[in-house]
């Protein structure tokens, strides 16, 4: 037997794959899993019930175009629908944008601790990820704009951060995009943004708007607690929808996921429970688990840092496995470069009081 076999592009093995927050504690009767930023209060009921009136049709392709769920993104957005892009999950429209603008020996920039699918979706194409250096834990514009080469192509740019929790006011992505070349995609990923309540704060809608090398980003899987049936958004540019739609599935969101998403987005009220319970418990999280002497990274998201010490047993991993043990999941992010913290994303009334309880516990002891 011959020993030649397929080999993959060059660069696809160097891809480390994204690992999923774990969603289990062995042996403990109840979990409580706060380990991926997924909504506590759930979807609305008027999506579940737009979700089921699905069942009945499974046997028909779904609308490859998701032209009704575009026009209710842009009803509620004041978006043209035309300018939209459904795909499943963000992080589909980050590959697709990967696919559609990079090619080998091009060069995608992203911050330190940006999300993982920045990396892989440039290796992907052959493309080589650069990332720059944080300040404090945020993304950092002078880094970001010093590294840009003559084979910049595109620009990956969380605001929020994931999983920092930390953002940069809108006049610093605006000096960003007046920093780049023309010919450089800004791609902004704003799929916390429903979260943030700061004044200096905006999606990048009205950049989106005015720009031709600027897209953005969102994701019904945060606040719209849609996360089991991939779908996000994307707005952009006529000419960007147009390349990215032409390496676009032909029926890359499914007809559950549209006709959830028409109702999830028209539920303002739902959004606004989810906001305000968030509102509610990320500050009072963040105290006192601060109380503790443990440092919190300041959040805007659904979620936050919280950093332990390197030595002495209290370290991310003994914590960690302290948790586990008493059915608290949360988010090892070892893999981002931060092995001496954990990430908890806000839950339940009960659940984020039993995480403070167990770490005052784990302090103490």
């Amino acid at each position: 037997m011959s020993n030649v076999r397929p080999q993959p592009r060059p660069g696809v093995l160097s891809i480390s794959a994204y690992v999923p927050g774990k969603s289990g504690a062995p042996g403990v009767a109840k979990v409580f899993k706060l380990s991926s930023n997924e909504s506590p209060l759930g979807p609305s009921p008027k999506a579940v019930e737009a979700y089921r009136s699905v069942a009945e049709h499974l046997e028909d392709y779904p609308d490859g175009a998701s032209t009704r769920l575009r026009e209710a993104i842009g009803a509620v957005y004041g978006l043209d629908p035309d300018r939209i892009i459904c795909g499943a999950g963000s992080d589909d429209l980050l590959n697709l944008i990967a696919r559609a603008y990079l090619a080998d020996g091009d060069e995608a920039i992203h911050s330190q601790y940006g999300f993982l699918v920045y990396p892989i979706a440039t290796m992907g194409t052959g493309a080589k990820p650069v990332s720059v250096p944080e300040r404090n834990l945020t993304t950092d514009v002078d880094g970001i704009l010093a590294a840009v080469t003559p084979r910049t192509k595109v620009i990956f740019l969380a605001n929020p951060n994931n999983p920092t929790g930390t953002y940069i006011p809108y006049d610093e992505v605006k000096r960003l995009h007046r920093g780049l070349r023309p010919d450089i995609l800004l791609v902004l990923d704003a799929a916390y943004a429903e979260y943030v309540s700061r004044n200096d704060y905006s999606t990048g809608l009205e950049l989106v708007a005015e720009s031709d090398n600027v897209v953005m980003c969102r994701t019904f899987s945060k606040i719209h607690a849609l996360a089991a049936l991939r779908l996000g958004w994307m707005y952009g540019p006529a000419h960007i929808v147009d390349a990215v739609n032409r390496v676009r599935g032909p029926f890359n969101v499914n007809a559950p996921a549209i006709e959830a998403g028409i109702a999830a987005v028209r539920d303002a009220e739902h959004v606004e429970r989810s906001r305000a319970h968030n509102d509610r418990w990320l500050p009072w999280l963040s105290e006192e688990i601060a109380k503790l002497g443990l440092t919190v990274t300041p959040s805007v998201g659904n979620f936050f840092l919280i950093h332990f010490p390197t030595q002495g047993g209290k370290t991310a991993q003994a914590a960690d496995a302290f948790l586990t043990s008493r059915g608290l999941v949360l988010r090892a992010v070892a893999s981002y470069g931060l092995p001496n913290a954990l990430r908890m994303s806000i839950g339940t009334e009960e659940a984020n009081r039993l995480v403070v309880a167990a770490l005052a516990e784990f302090m103490a002891g």
